[in-house]
């Protein structure tokens, strides 16, 4: 077995499953690229290593700097386990109405928290944090919806393990959140074989499905625009909570733990799986389910899960 030298060298370098069992048509392959493998427990690592190794190589960050940052959860876990490491401070934005679980690892890992009003979602965090950066211009603000480490770490790292590992591909399905994911990978992909299709998932607008955007709600993340996004997607998929809950269960079946927006895409997958003929789809389950246990998504009533999915962000 290999030995690391740090915790953040096992960033990346993710497993990718075959849930195939799940697909309603023979013809297609479904397979999941299980994010929450990540040390700190999501797809968000690799962007926050990104962004704060870009930083430091800019000599933005020095021993003793604060670190600000707007999240829904996992960006905000991601960077405050890396400064725990790295010996910079953070604080995190987060909406009041996040799952207990994300609120206790910031903490776990000695973040300072903010809270913004839960409905306004993510956005509200975004501005309550623009505000905050204005406050205060010697902390660093890495700006995840705009800053280009994000989608280069997907482009040199989630793209090229998906395609050494399944050369195959047809079709990339992720969750439309800052757009990082999908550029990054999408654009990697193409320029290896055109064909390949990049599909979108996202919420009804005005429907609050946190941390994945519906781009009809006024914000568009700098990071899709100037990754030539309307070009670079094929489709963008509708889900509704009710779809995301009831496929993050059926992820289960197959022994995938994974949060709600790996539902969303898996959801999306299935759907789309139904209207081909072949293909091989890759699906991005963007963490795993231990942040969620507290909102009884896997045991609850159905109803009652998707009701408090109004109040609460799963996602």
């Amino acid at each position: 077995m290999a030995l690391y030298h740090s915790v953040l060298d096992l960033i990346g370098d993710t497993p990718l499953v075959d849930v195939s069992a799940l697909s309603p048509n023979p013809g297609v392959r479904i397979l999941a690229k299980l994010e929450g493998q990540n040390p700190g427990g999501s797809v968000k690592d690799r962007a926050a290593k990104a962004m704060m190794e870009e930083a430091e190589k800019e000599g933005r960050l020095v021993p003793g700097s604060v670190v600000l940052e707007s999240s829904s959860g996992n960006t905000g876990i991601a960077l405050a386990m890396i400064c725990r490491i790295k010996g910079y401070r953070l604080t995190v934005v987060l909406p009041e109405n996040v799952s207990t679980e994300r609120r206790q690892l910031l903490e776990v890992w000695g973040a300072d928290i903010v809270t913004s009003p839960g409905a306004e979602g993510s956005n509200g965090a975004l501005r309550a944090a623009q505000e905050l950066a204005a406050e205060h211009p010697d902390w660093l603000f890495p700006y995840q919806y705009g800053n280009p480490a994000n989608p280069k770490a997907h482009y040199e790292g989630t793209g090229p393990e998906i395609w050494r590992d399944c050369p195959e591909v047809t079709h990339f399905v992720a969750g439309l959140g800052t757009a990082g994911t999908l550029m990054g990978v999408g654009r990697f992909l193409k320029e290896r074989n055109p064909d390949v299709q990049l599909w979108a998932v996202e919420p009804p607008a005005g429907e609050m499905v946190d941390g994945l955007r519906n781009l009809d709600d006024g914000f568009v993340p700098p990071v899709f625009t100037d990754n030539d996004g309307p070009a670079l997607l094929d489709r963008k998929m509708i889900v509704r909570a009710r779809e995301s809950i009831e496929w993050t269960r059926r992820l289960s079946d197959v022994g995938v733990f994974a949060g709600m927006s790996s539902g969303s895409a898996m959801a999306a997958a299935v759907k789309g799986a139904e209207q081909l003929d072949e293909g091989v789809m890759v699906v991005l389950a963007a963490d795993g389910g231990w942040k969620y246990l507290s909102t009884g998504a896997w045991t609850a009533d159905l109803d009652d899960v998707v009701d408090r999915a109004t109040r609460l962000i799963y996602f």
